[in-house]
């Protein structure tokens, strides 16, 4: 089924509704939400998105997240995509300032957010194939070594912060 997306204008406010596809075909602003997730040592979670993912497949990402659903709040989105992507439930999450992004393939509002968790990591299968916890200072060696394709999004909004943890 194709769910409705809110849609944002320029400010950040809701404007409309569409089915993701039609967002994703015409590249419409919308929101979405991301999460930093670090362990109590300092270490960042780092996946590798599935070949199927509709945007940045088989890249590797450093923030869970997703898309905000029509009539859906920010806040609720990022505790439900957490868990139905890492399967992580109950960490306080801290907001971090919003982002905007934008090139060819999306155009949104973030809305981000970083928790401690120590507990288990259990991958969607539909979105995540690989996973592993790394330092701060192992995670900028891979976003600066071309043969680890890292999403740009994550890379814009959260590689500044990442980079100021190495």
């Amino acid at each position: 089924m194709d769910e409705l997306v809110a849609l944002l204008d320029s400010d950040g406010r809701v404007c409309g509704t569409a089915p993701r596809s039609r967002m994703r075909r015409e590249n419409l602003r919308h929101g979405a939400t991301g999460v930093l997730v670090r362990n109590s040592a300092g270490d960042i979670y780092v996946h590798r998105r599935t070949p199927t993912k509709d945007v940045y497949p088989a890249r590797y990402d450093f923030m869970a997240g997703g898309v905000i659903a029509a009539d859906e709040d920010p806040y609720d989105a990022v505790v439900r995509e957490l868990a139905e992507e890492l399967g992580i439930t109950g960490a306080e999450l801290t907001r971090l300032p919003e982002g905007d992004y934008a090139d060819e393939f999306t155009n949104y509002r973030a809305y981000l957010y970083t928790c401690v968790w120590d507990g288990p990591v259990r991958h969607q299968p539909e979105e995540v194939d690989w996973g592993a916890w790394m330092s701060p200072a192992d995670l900028v060696a891979k976003l600066d070594d071309p043969d680890w394709p890292f999403v740009p999004d994550t890379s814009a909004l959260l590689g500044p912060l990442v980079r100021s943890f190495a």
